[in-house]
């Protein structure tokens, strides 16, 4: 049974990552939470001074996501009557980030989907900041939605890597499970520096080729580039449906966050983009 948190603002952004999810899993028992947060807008000071139940705003505020929460649960179950998914409403008033990571430790969740923008989400913009904190805090994978994507099995799976990382079972689990039951081909790929692998890296990747003997895949080295840049030559060639990447704060995922090169080489997801969390987080 996958248990599978689905913030939401709402919105269609929102609405679009919730659709994705129930199609993407519309073969297992899967229970959905469906997940607000409400911060009603008066400040913090007066929270201090008076409990929300005291001025009422509180109420109203939960009231008003309780019954948005409610009116989508009905909408998505009536657009896609599945009998192996269950749904839960989640309402609470908290910070959206902080609630998503509790509650994802609270039910061991095994997944966060969600859209890449809220509603007020720009365009131009990598991601939204409320998506990078929730893939930098949260302790299982999450899939990060685009703004209009429509669904597409996830048969050609993208995952770069540098083989800094120390390869775990479990770490690559929800990569492996999806590849399985779709059926994926998984496209690894390796930015070469110019240099040979050291030797770590060379342990690293026998520990990747030994958890994908099971999977399709192909292995992919590629020139000297930026590993932005290597992405988008890849996708602009290989039809993908899915890019995957393994959040440490050492190699260039941590960078995909901070560094102004993103903005003059464009890289705008396109496609869903799952972030596993590092193995020791």
């Amino acid at each position: 049974m996958k248990k599978i948190i689905l913030p939401t603002d709402f919105s269609e952004n929102a609405y679009n990552a919730i659709k994705y999810a129930v199609q993407l899993f519309k073969n297992e028992e899967s229970t959905f939470y469906l997940l607000n947060t409400y911060t009603p807008a008066i400040y913090q000071s007066e929270y201090i001074l008076h409990s929300p139940g005291q001025i009422g705003l509180g109420d109203i505020y939960q009231s008003v996501s309780a019954e948005q929460l409610d009116a989508l649960q009905k909408k998505i179950t009536t657009e896609y009557k599945n009998p192996k998914h269950t749904f839960y409403t989640h309402s609470a008033f908290n910070i959206l980030v902080d609630e998503i990571v509790e509650m994802a430790d609270a039910e061991e969740a095994d997944l966060i989907i969600m859209g890449t923008q809220g509603a007020t989400g720009a365009k131009e913009i990598f991601l939204g900041s409320h998506t990078v904190h929730v893939i930098k805090k949260a302790p299982c994978p999450v899939i990060a939605i685009p703004a209009g994507f429509k669904f597409e099995n996830p048969t050609e799976i993208l995952f770069p890597t540098d083989f800094e990382v120390n390869y775990q079972e479990e770490q690559l689990q929800a990569l492996l499970d999806l590849a399985t039951k779709h059926k994926s081909q998984i496209e690894v790929i390796h930015i070469s520096s110019g240099y040979e692998l050291s030797e770590k890296q060379v342990k690293n990747k026998s520990t990747l080729e030994k958890m994908l003997k099971n999977n399709t895949y192909r292995y992919h080295d590629l020139p000297s580039q930026e590993i932005i840049e290597g992405i988008n030559n890849f996708q602009i060639k290989n039809k993908v449906n899915l890019l995957v990447m393994i959040q440490n704060k050492h190699t260039f995922l941590e960078r995909l966050f901070i560094e102004p090169i993103i903005k003059k080489i464009g890289f705008h997801v396109t496609i869903p983009f799952m972030v596993l969390p590092h193995a020791n987080a």
